[in-house]
């Protein structure tokens, strides 16, 4: 960086907190997508409900007490109280279901 350099540093960093550009899929993939519209739409109108929902697609071993604990901000910590086995529900539940 010499002398004349205008922009510190971090800027190039703190300028991408300021994106306004919005980059739509191609077509043909959002028509194949499993996720659509709707699902971001309820999702921006509950979120935690939305999360919790999604989260009851999962085989818990033990439930979720909250969804979300942000009390230690910037440390998120999901599905609070929650015990799943990945590989049940990755592998072993759906070899169960035919």
């Amino acid at each position: 960086m010499t002398a004349n350099d205008t922009h510190r540093p971090s800027d190039a960093l703190s300028n991408l907190l300021h994106e306004t550009r919005h980059f739509d899929p191609p077509r043909e993939l959002a028509a194949a997508a499993n996720l659509k519209a709707d699902a971001y739409e309820a999702a921006d109108r509950d979120t935690l409900g939305f999360w919790a929902e999604q989260a009851q697609r999962l085989s818990w071993a033990q439930p979720f007490t909250e969804v979300l604990d942000w009390s230690d901000a910037p440390f998120a910590k999901w599905y609070v109280g929650g015990k799943l086995n990945a590989a049940y529900n990755c592998l072993d539940r759906h070899v169960e279901q035919g």
